[in-house]
């Protein structure tokens, strides 16, 4: 790995950080098309970098302006992970794709608790983990990439009085995407979603991914995660 990209550094600056990128060639692709990235797109805010990562993840700068950002996310975010705070996700793939180092969060996925729930009430299984799981939202960033209907019960669990500390809501798709994510900005809680019906893993890991690297970039020591 390339000196430049282990060092905690402003992204936003003439340094580039990447986490994920333990070759030297992972890197410079990576660092090139975040450079891209921001001569197309700007580079003034934390917003913008997400946008920025948001865009490249799926190939089509369009993707930064649908995105949507609510009760300063960042700041929510990088908060809750120097607190340890739990990473809650719908799916494996958004649970595989989130990044495991630079903090000491845990990253777990729905999909392993609330079996029985499911089956119970003929709910999906991505549903059926979330309310397994109502105990531990409060203080934790919940990442959903594909499951809307999981986005609407953690809305409604909002509106009962849960509260996470951020949540990132970008499922994809025709039937609820869009309406579950004009639901969460509907809600007084720091928000990352995306207008419309595109979304899905690649935007949701891209956002989380984007708030853990500027939360190792400010140099807190976050434990073993590191």
């Amino acid at each position: 790995m390339s000196e430049e990209s282990s060092r905690h550094g402003d992204t936003t600056g003439n340094t580039y950080t990447d986490l994920g990128a333990v070759t030297p060639e992972a890197y410079a692709i990576s660092r090139k098309s975040r450079l891209l990235a921001r001569s197309t797109l700007g580079d003034r805010t934390p917003e913008d970098r997400i946008r920025q990562r948001c865009s490249v993840a799926v190939g089509d700068f369009a993707m930064a302006d649908l995105m949507r950002f609510a009760q300063d996310p960042v700041g929510a975010g990088v908060a809750a992970l120097a607190a340890g705070a739990p990473v809650i996700t719908d799916i494996r793939m958004v649970q595989t794709g989130i990044l495991k180092k630079g903090h000491a969060s845990p990253v777990i996925c729905a999909l392993d608790f609330g079996e029985d729930l499911a089956h119970e009430r003929g709910i999906t299984r991505t549903s059926a983990g979330f309310l397994a799981l109502k105990d531990r939202l409060a203080g934790a960033i919940v990442v959903i990439g594909n499951a809307p209907s999981a986005l609407l019960l953690v809305c409604a669990m909002i509106r009962e009085g849960v509260r996470p500390a951020l949540v990132i809501g970008t499922p994809v798709g025709f039937v609820n995407a869009a309406e579950s994510k004009e639901e969460i900005r509907t809600l007084a809680i720091p928000s990352v979603s995306n207008a419309g019906t595109r979304g899905g893993t690649p935007v949701a890991v891209a956002a989380c991914n984007e708030i853990i690297t500027i939360y190792a970039e400010r140099g807190t020591d976050a434990g073993p995660g590191n």
